[in-house]
């Protein structure tokens, strides 16, 4: 038994499908002459034939999981064709060097390059360039790539990692879950996890190490746990676990086109997490009430260029339509800290999270948030659209991003463009210096969207990413609740509201506290909403208000949990 990181809740039961790579190896000797002419065809062979699968991958992928989601490979055709990487290998066979090993020496070189740079988004990137690289080698050498349209019904896939490629292929009516030896909670392979809705668990280290295929593994995406050939006795106690999780599901599925009330009628609105226009799906089927978090990094992500004006405005216009007039809260690119772009060419820094990000950087990139806002402001013709900016610290910012709306609005009237001249517009709340200030702030705004997962490491000094000193980041600290009384209550008394899209919103237990410290409106993955809603269903609005005054007075994270799960047993 061993565990990793839940990247996507669940319980699965099936047979183990181990994707392993075959060792390849790369010739040591020196090429002839009269060879050079035989190699740069044989690579250039190999090249195209890697397109063309490439291209079958994007259009399986696209028909699939919708053209965004096919956007990644879009960019793995750019790595295939790259004229600079076709350079050094050419080059490298004029000087007598074997195809293979020319080829295998570029895209080590261009690998090293990118990992040296310490940055997180980019050594994601290092992935797809050792996915391109390693299809091309293979192509070359002839040997079969490893693939999983071979998979068998009832399958876990057990792989060191899930590249794009690999993720395209999943054939949901026969693969169950999975678990790579790599990868956290924002890595590609559990992003597609939760889009999926597979179970599935991440960072396990040693799966292939401890498995292999035909056995027997059962995936506990719910306690943290991969067992693997388990005897009796635990796979009929993981049984009646499904059958347990099977029967909540359909009992939450009722809940479905309820409001997420107390007790005695106190309304919450209730929203869900998105990335593409095809998490609103997901959204729709679980309840949603609306969108709290559009994450629009991910259209500008995966891809050689900026999305232009047109691309944004028709992925926000198909979110504004599916939504079919409910709430949809577009959040500004929030580039900078874990998240970078290659094509921006950002500067590398000691602290980024602190640093070059969001906002700060489409100030000194304009025509990036203007554009931005043309396309909202455009889409905002078709639903109910909110702009959200941000890391924002000071009341000066929010002025200043006011006028820059203003003037993009201004320019669309001068052209004729219809939007909604109401959009409303509110910040992410996630620095300390926002919650000092949200008096002031909130006289600016329509609203407040609390972002928990960096504001909680902002407020206590704590790196989230940081496995040493994890155990300090606890969004329960009083500081941190505190913090976020300090910006509900300034709000209110602005007659504004305010919501949170960060995990805290979707975590059961604080959905009582905050449901007690006055919260309007609750943002979080879409599988999260129905327990939110049989959670807050269960209690009055007075018993949660006295609950949570004493939670926020209490001295120690411990302690607030404690009364948490006093209060719900």
């Amino acid at each position: 038994m061993f565990s990793g990181i839940i990247a996507s809740s669940g319980v699965a039961i099936g047979k183990a499908f181990v994707l392993k790579e075959v060792d390849i190896q790369i010739s040591d000797g020196v090429l002839d002459q009269s060879e050079v002419a035989s190699e740069v065809a044989r690579f250039q062979g190999a090249r195209d034939k890697t397109v063309e699968q490439l291209e079958i991958i994007r259009d399986k992928a696209a028909a699939k999981l919708g053209e965004e989601e096919a956007e990644v490979f879009e960019g793995h055709i750019l790595v295939a064709t790259d004229e600079e990487l076709e350079e050094e290998v050419l080059e490298a066979i004029k000087g007598l060097t074997p195809a293979d090993a020319a080829l295998n020496a570029a895209i080590k070189a261009n690998v090293s390059m990118l990992e040296e740079l310490d940055d997180p988004y980019l050594r994601e990137r290092v992935a797809d360039i050792k996915d391109v690289g390693r299809r091309m080698l293979k192509n070359l050498l002839g040997i079969p790539m490893a693939s999983l349209e071979d998979v068998e019904e009832g399958s876990i896939i057990i792989a060191d990692d899930l590249t794009p490629s690999d993720t395209s292929q999943i054939d949901l009516d026969k693969v169950w879950g999975f678990i790579t030896n790599v990868g956290g909670r924002t890595s590609h392979s559990a992003i597609m996890a939760r889009s999926l809705e597979l179970p599935a668990i991440v960072g396990a280290k040693i799966a292939t190490d401890r498995i292999v295929s035909g056995d027997q593994v059962v995936l506990d995406a719910v306690n943290n746990k991969v067992l693997v050939n388990p005897d009796a006795m635990a796979l009929e106690s993981y049984r009646k676990l499904q059958k347990d999780l099977d029967v909540e599901r359909q009992a939450l599925a009722k809940l479905k086109d309820l409001p997420c009330e107390t007790a005695d009628g106190k309304r919450f609105e209730i929203c869900a997490n998105i990335g593409t226009v095809k998490d609103v799906e997901g959204a729709n089927r679980h309840g949603a009430e609306g969108v709290g978090l559009y994450r629009t990094e991910f259209l500008f992500m995966d891809r050689s260029q900026m999305p232009t004006e047109e691309e944004q405005f028709q992925a926000y216009k198909a979110v504004a339509e599916a939504m079919k007039g409910c709430p949809v809260i577009v959040r500004t690119l929030d580039i900078g800290g874990d998240k970078e772009l290659p094509y921006l060419d950002l500067p590398q820094e000691l602290n980024p999270f602190l640093g070059y990000r969001a906002i700060r950087m489409c100030f000194d990139k304009p025509e990036i948030l203007n554009t931005q806002l043309r396309a909202i402001l455009r889409a905002s013709h078709f639903g109910k659209l909110k702009i959200m900016f941000p890391m924002v610290i000071s009341v000066e910012e929010v002025r200043r991003l006011k006028a820059i709306v203003n003037e993009v609005k201004s320019a669309l009237r001068s052209e004729g463009q219809p939007f909604d001249e109401s959009v409303e517009i509110g910040i992410m709340v996630e620095t300390p210096a926002a919650v000092m200030v949200a008096d002031l702030l909130i006289e600016e705004l329509d609203f407040f969207s609390i972002g928990t997962n960096d504001l909680t490491q902002y407020v206590l000094a704590v790196d989230r990413g940081n496995e040493m000193i994890a155990e300090l980041y606890d969004h329960f600290s009083p500081s941190v609740l505190r913090a976020i009384k300090r910006v509900i209550d300034c709000s209110h008394k602005a007659g504004k509201w305010t919501g949170m899209c960060g995990e805290m919103a979707g975590d059961e237990r604080a959905a009582l506290l905050l449901a007690g410290l006055g919260l309007d409106e609750f943002s979080m993955s879409a599988t999260s909403i129905p327990r939110v809603k049989k959670a807050v269903k269960r209690y009055g609005y007075d018993a949660l208000k006295v609950m949570a005054e004493k939670a926020v007075n209490l001295p120690t994270a411990a302690e607030v949990k404690s009364l948490l799960e006093n209060f719900a047993s």
